[in-house]
């Protein structure tokens, strides 16, 4: 548990370091987030790590064209934090949301 405390320091302070001198919606403050994030989901807190998946979400729909797959990886992540927190409807939700925008950012095969 040690290296993830000392790993999620260090991606807090990369964090407040982005903010100090990025926009507020900028991208790399979602990637911030989503760094954020996956240590606390591996650490196994998960309301902690929902909380960051969420705000680099709202960021990426901001600054990101629609049925982007970043927003489609977030949406699994987000998925996988709700089924590992046993909101299995929650996390239906998110991986059916993922799914779509794949499909829909998947260029066509029909030719």
């Amino acid at each position: 548990m040690g290296e993830y405390s000392k790993g999620l320091s260090f991606y807090e302070r990369s964090f407040e370091i982005r903010k100090l001198i990025l926009h507020p919606n900028h991208h790399d403050l979602a990637t911030s987030y989503n760094n954020i994030g996956n240590v606390y989901s591996n650490m196994g807190e998960y309301s902690k790590a929902l909380s960051s998946y969420e705000r680099a979400f709202e960021i990426q729909k901001i600054t990101l064209p629609p049925n982007h797959p970043d927003l489609a990886r977030s949406y699994s992540g987000i998925g996988l934090v709700y089924s590992n927190m046993d909101e299995y409807s929650k996390a239906l939700s998110s991986y059916e949301q993922a799914l779509e925008m794949q499909k829909n950012s998947s260029p066509s095969e029909s030719s």
